[in-house]
């Protein structure tokens, strides 16, 4: 092996774009999936770790968290190639652009019934197709653009274009137009064929009879929805109750949980406007400040308040801060924020807050849990 082309951590982590100490972190977290060489009793890294710090920095810089990035990589593996890549983070990221719901762009996308004949036609040559490429057809198809296809609805997280053809999928698999063949692919039936080659009034009605049908899963999906939107409610007014100093071990705890760091409150008296720091490596050489403050939900927080906190991330020379309220922030808060250059604070409200800590398991515990089954199609195969 050629050592010379070896990288130590510290090479990789400029490399990548990453501080030594973030690089360090990253590192550790994902270290069953990164290549090291021993030389000399040093570990060093190769091509082939750079490569894959680089993918775990992309998913990063697209909105996901250590945590969730775990995941995908646990269920999914690391991708072999760019093209992979790619794939994967399209798949998986939360795109901050398109985060706020649009009544105008879910207007303009195609409804369940717009899709049926589509759907049928784009398989009708007798081929097995998977879901993701009859996706990917019905987006040319329609020549839908990012923000339509990435466009969510306003209470919950699924993706208003996916969730309408599974509704397509569903419907049309349900009165037999077409068959799963195996696991998420699926082939044209007879019947299928046939209703292509009906009037388009005998396509109308159908359509409209397939409209009807209703996939129970959707049904349990809102339901749970509205369930989590209950439980946000309850849990943000719990937030607004709790002793000051409960709320901001609460906030540290979180943002621990989440991934960022080891996290810790900050002296109670004196912390120069600071509740919390999160440290992103052992050392502190990389810190995240917090800021919590225990508000009513009609006590908002302005620019000024915003201003404030980032003069003391000043008075600590640090770049990174978190502030979190059980209230809103203004829209000067909100612009004050996002013009920054030099650091960056990020802003979480009471509702955003409610839901980081149900996803994250804080302060909510496991009341039920139902599992959904379905055909293992790798069992009926031959030997």
């Amino acid at each position: 092996m050629n050592t010379s082309k070896l990288l130590s951590k510290t090479k990789m982590s400029e490399l990548v774009g990453w501080s030594e100490s973030n690089g360090r972190r990253w590192v550790k977290e994902f270290k069953d999936y990164i290549p090291t060489v021993m030389i000399k009793n040093k570990i060093m890294y190769t091509k082939e770790s750079l490569r894959i710090m680089k993918f775990l920095k992309k998913m990063n810089e697209a909105g996901l968290t250590i945590p969730e990035i775990k995941t995908i990589i646990i269920k999914e593996g690391i991708p072999k190639n760019e093209q992979d890549e790619q794939q994967i983070i399209d798949k998986h990221k939360i795109d901050r652009i398109h985060k706020e719901y649009d009544e105008k762009i879910k207007d303009t996308l195609p409804s369940s019934g717009d899709m049926m004949i589509p759907y049928l036609e784009i398989i009708k040559d007798g081929e097995a197709y998977s879901a993701s490429e009859i996706t990917q057809k019905l987006v040319n198809h329609f020549n839908l653009s990012d923000e339509q296809r990435s466009m969510k609805y306003e209470n919950n997280t699924d993706i208003i274009f996916l969730s309408r053809v599974r509704s397509v999928r569903y419907s049309l698999k349900k009165e037999n137009y077409i068959e799963e063949v195996n696991k998420l692919t699926y082939q044209i039936t007879n019947d299928g064929l046939d209703l292509l080659n009906e009037t388009s009034i005998g396509i109308r009605e159908e359509i409209e009879e397939l409209e009807k049908v209703v996939d129970p899963l959707t049904i349990v999906k809102e339901k749970l929805n509205d369930m989590t939107n209950e439980l946000a409610d309850n849990l943000l007014k719990q937030l607004r109750n709790v002793h000051w100093i409960k709320f901001e071990d609460i906030v540290v705890e979180l943002l621990t949980v989440m991934g960022y760091g080891d996290g810790q409150v900050t002296q109670r008296t004196n912390d120069e406007g600071l509740d919390g720091v999160i440290k992103e490596d052992k050392l502190g050489l990389d810190n995240i400040y917090v800021q919590a403050k225990r508000y009513a939900a009609n006590n908002s927080v302005g620019r000024d308040v915003v201003q404030s906190f980032s003069g003391a991330l000043d008075g600590k020379g640090a770049r990174k801060g978190v502030f979190i309220t059980t209230s809103y922030f203004t829209e000067g808060a909100k612009k004050y924020a996002d013009r920054l250059e030099t650091k960056k604070i990020i802003l979480i409200d009471g509702i955003e807050l409610s839901k980081l800590m149900i996803s994250h398991n804080v302060g909510v515990d496991i009341n039920h849990t139902f599992v959904v089954k379905a055909i293992d199609f790798d069992y009926f195969k031959d030997e």
